[in-house]
Formats: C-alpha cells, sequence, structure tokens
C-alpha cells in the first residue's frame, strides 16, 4: 500500500506581510501616494513607486501625462521614505506629439547639480515645420547652455521641482524661439544617475524628525 505524504499546513504569505504608507520626499510636500504591502523593510529599500504629477498636485488633468517615479530608501515606523528617482512623459503623450512635415529634436546629457547629484537630462524639441541639420545643432546647444547654467546655480531637489514643472522647459524655448517655430520644447525624461550619500542620510533625518 502506497502511503501518503504529510501535507503540512499552508502559510498564508499575506498574513506575513504588513502594510507601509509610500511617502514623497518634501520636495513634494511630503505626501501620501501609495500603501503597499511588505515582508521585509530591508527588502523593500530601492523599490521604485510610480504615479502621476496630477495624484500629487491635482492642478490640470494634462499632468497625468507626466509620471513620477520615487525610489523607497528607507522604512521608519509604517511609513516607506523616499527619493525621487526621476519622471517622464508618458508614450502615448509622446506620441501624440508626432506630426507630419515637423522636425524631432532630441538632446540627451549628463549634469551634475550643486548638491552633487548626477542627472541624465532628454531634452525634446518639435517644430513646426522641417528644419536643417545646423538648426538641429544650434537647438542643442541652446538647451545644453541653458542646463548647464541650472546646475551650477541649483541644489537636485530645486532643479527637479523646475525640470517637473516646466520652468526649464520654458527658458529653453525662449532662447530656442529664434531660430525656429515649436509645437512642444520639453524635458521628457529626467532621472538620477549619482547620487552622494548625504543625500540619503539627509533623507533618512527629515524623516525621523517628522515621526517623532
Amino acid at each position: 500500500m502506497v502511503k501518503r505524504k504529510k501535507v503540512g499546513k499552508l502559510k498564508d504569505k499575506w498574513k506575513e506581510k504588513s502594510w507601509v504608507m509610500v511617502e514623497t520626499p518634501p520636495l513634494f510636500g511630503s505626501t501620501i501616494i501609495a500603501s503597499i504591502p511588505i515582508t521585509d523593510p530591508d527588502k523593500a529599500v530601492g523599490r521604485v513607486v510610480e504615479t502621476t504629477l496630477y495624484d500629487i498636485v491635482k492642478q490640470d488633468p494634462q499632468q497625468y501625462t507626466i509620471k513620477l517615479y520615487f525610489q523607497i530608501e528607507r522604512i521608519i515606523d509604517n511609513k516607506a521614505i523616499t527619493i525621487f528617482k526621476g519622471y517622464e512623459y508618458s508614450r502615448d503623450y509622446l506620441r501624440s506629439l508626432i506630426r507630419r512635415g515637423s522636425s524631432l529634436v532630441n538632446y540627451i546629457n549628463d549634469y551634475i547639480t550643486k548638491d552633487g547629484v548626477k542627472v541624465r537630462v532628454y531634452t525634446v524639441f518639435f517644430t513646426q515645420s522641417r528644419i536643417n541639420s545646423s538648426r538641429k545643432h544650434a537647438l542643442r546647444m541652446i538647451a545644453h547652455k541653458v542646463l548647464k547654467e541650472k546646475v551650477e546655480k541649483l541644489n537636485y531637489d530645486q532643479f527637479a521641482q523646475e525640470a517637473v514643472l516646466g520652468k526649464i522647459a520654458s527658458d529653453i524655448y525662449n532662447e530656442a524661439k529664434k531660430i525656429c517655430n515649436f509645437r512642444h520644447v520639453g524635458i521628457r525624461k529626467m532621472k538620477i544617475i549619482q547620487k552622494p550619500t548625504q543625500m540619503v542620510e539627509a533623507t533618512s533625518i527629515s524623516a525621523e524628525v517628522r515621526s517623532s
């Protein structure tokens, strides 16, 4: 006779999880953007949570087209403390900007902000009509000039805020409009490439102060 193996009691993995509230950094008002389940706080570190600009500021439905990414740096009590990792236009929004008979000009470069955060910035131009290579080069040089001036004066939080809210794109547009007409000028994507240790420490200290 074949003996049946004893089946152990199945564990309910969901009962082993705890829920934490994901909080944005002060740059975005220390807003709660999600509630996520975790098993081990250490394993949650590094996890990236996505939301939209509209979900935070709730001003213009057009802000649904901007996707924000926050990376968990530490769990304190029942809160996941994050840094702003970057943002990008949604794919649907980018596709909607493309038109026949116009030029698309991209400029991608890395910069280091005043407080030592290395960021990769993706600038995009959509022109009203086709332009030649020399004008495309001129647009890229304008973008570089404006971005270089910004990172020399702004820390990461200030730079990220101006990028997300369109201030940097507006400054680039004001310089570039002398060359040709545009349908859109923007920073379509920005992300952290390297962050200094003190940035993480400052985030954790700030979170501990708010929790105490």
